[in-house]
């Protein structure tokens, strides 16, 4: 029933489709690096690469539109080009990276694109700090052993798993967002508008400085996870610019939605659902949400101690060889009951 509701929705939504902007002009991906987001997008939304200029103010047409990952200078007027935006109750969606990773040079720094200091004067901070995550994804390290290259996956915690949401429409029925990288997120504005945290940390989280050496030998322990719950995307809604209400979504990793060269393969569908419920959600079209997110995507493994694991990790390593023994005992056994029976009947 549900699967039939959404497709009459999605075949009736084909005609006078609202458009969505997709910014370009600062080094953001193309159409062509954000093809699952763009498919799901495109059914509902006429989605539309915008090139920003110092000449031409975002079109009307335009009620929401997305910024991701931009790597190069926004200007003061495109600045204030997207305050007009805000000012006639547009809404933006905005994914953010405040640092970055170089695995060619095994190092991390801070960037800085002139959307932070924006975001700073609507009371939004991203810091230039690493989010590291017990509750991470696993990078491939080689390593040479003699005359063998040896390939082993190596939890990364500056890759987040993110399982931890707020009960809103954009993150409703998701299990978990893998990112690449992330920053904290706070907010220390006044009381005309309101800042909401969607996405959280692990109970064993913490935060590095930029810039940073990534030594991913490194033996983890719980010391190094010292906090929980830091706000890793969030919503601000109110009078952001002028005096209309309008709400920007801010995520504060880039390249969570991006699956281009970069990424080499397919996103978790519910890296994809992050960002398409939250243009739903900006565009006043939340019906289909829990349609999208209804299936179960991830399990992600509960966490543990780090003594249980090593006992974990042990008793998984010892038990089959532990069994083994047992049988070859027992098999010796029974082996040596029947020689003596043997010897017993030719005695007899």
């Amino acid at each position: 029933m549900e699967y039939a509701l959404s497709t009459a929705i999605k075949k009736l939504s084909v005609v006078n489709k609202p458009a969505i902007a997709l910014i370009q002009g600062h080094g953001e991906p193309d159409l062509n690096e954000m093809s699952q987001v763009y498919s799901e997008l495109s059914i509902l939304y006429s989605v539309e690469p915008f090139q920003m200029t110092d000449t031409a103010e975002i079109p009307g047409k335009y009620t929401t539109i997305a910024i991701i990952r931009p790597t190069d200078t926004v200007d003061a007027v495109q600045l204030s080009q997207l305050d007009n935006f805000l000012a006639r109750g547009g809404n933006i969606f905005l994914a953010l990276n405040r640092v970055e990773g170089d695995f060619s040079t095994a190092t991390g720094r801070a960037m800085n694109t002139g959307l932070e200091e924006w975001l700073m004067q609507k009371g939004l901070t991203v810091s230039d700090n690493f989010v590291v995550d017990a509750s991470c994804s696993a990078v491939t390290v080689q390593q040479q052993q003699s005359n063998f290259i040896m390939t082993t996956q190596v939890s990364f915690p500056y890759f987040p798993v993110i399982s931890k949401f707020a009960d809103n429409p954009v993150t409703r029925g998701l299990e978990s967002v893998v990112f690449q990288f992330a920053s904290p997120i706070t907010y220390s504005g006044d009381s005309t508008r309101r800042f909401t945290p969607l996405a959280f940390s692990s109970d064993q989280s913490g935060t590095v400085r930029a810039p940073l050496y990534f030594d991913v030998q490194r033996e983890w322990t719980q010391n190094d996870f010292p906090m929980k719950g830091i706000a890793v995307a969030g919503v601000l809604e109110g009078r952001l610019s002028g005096n209309a209400d309008s709400k920007i979504v801010l995520v504060s990793d880039g390249d969570f939605a991006v699956n281009g060269s970069q990424r080499g393969g397919q996103l978790p569908q519910d890296n994809v659902s992050l960002m398409v419920n939250s243009v739903d959600w900006l565009s006043d079209d939340t019906g289909l949400i829990d349609l999208r997110t209804k299936e179960v995507t991830s399990r992600p493994v509960k966490e543990m101690p780090d003594g249980r694991k090593t006992f974990l990790k042990w008793f998984n390593f010892l038990l089959p060889i532990i069994l083994i023994i047992i049988y070859e005992l027992i098999r010796m056994q029974i082996n040596r009951n029947k020689r003596i029976k043997r010897l017993e009947v030719s005695y007899e």
